[in-house]
């Protein structure tokens, strides 16, 4: 997987470097949103997967953005990386996320929202990021994340993850349901965002 095109990226966290990877559709890249700083330890990174709800408009029905303003800041300070996946409400996409959101109205939680629209619970994958991230040099990470998934595909893609550390956000009145059922989920399944 080779980067399309780089570009340096001044954020309010600090000054990061913007890489875009080919995801299939042209108008969307992948991206590996990377800063310096790490010579002497290992690079930080979050594999994040877009939301355009919580991460471009703030909602409040989730944590995601919160999640990436948290993971821009750690790795400002630390030095890594965010790679930035265009699969959007656990893999399922935006009009079928804005879907689900009308069903959690009625009282299900995201999961059997997803499933009732005939999606699986989380449809995403981890692979590319482990191409972005071979791309990029990177073959042994710290991993900022509170999915095993995450973990276990990247090391089966061969990266190496020295240390995982978990991303925990408060929740909201807003998203307090979602949070639960994550957590509930991942007690199940093993599977965090």
């Amino acid at each position: 997987m080779k980067p399309l095109v780089t570009a340096k990226l001044p954020l309010s966290t600090g000054m990061f470097e913007v890489v875009a990877f080919e995801s299939g559709v042209a108008e969307q890249p992948h991206l590996a949103l990377t800063t310096p700083g790490f010579k002497d330890r290992t690079p930080l990174v979050r594999v994040h997967s877009e939301c355009w709800t919580g991460d471009v408009v703030g909602s409040l029905k989730c944590d995601c953005g919160p999640q990436l303003e948290a993971s821009l800041q750690r790795i400002s300070e630390e030095g890594g990386a965010v790679i930035y996946l265009r699969q959007e409400g656990r893999g399922i996409g935006l009009v079928e996320k804005l879907k689900a959101y009308n069903l959690q109205d009625q009282g299900m939680d995201t999961f059997e929202a997803n499933q009732a629209l005939g999606h699986s619970k989380d449809g995403r994958r981890f692979d590319v990021a482990a191409s972005i991230l071979h791309e990029l040099g990177w073959n042994r990470i710290r991993l900022l994340t509170n999915n095993p998934e995450k973990v276990s595909d990247l090391q089966s893609a061969g990266i190496e993850i020295e240390e995982v550390m978990p991303l925990v956000v408060p929740a909201n009145e807003h998203n307090r349901r979602y949070m639960e059922a994550k957590e509930a989920s991942a007690r199940k399944t093993g599977s965090l965002k």
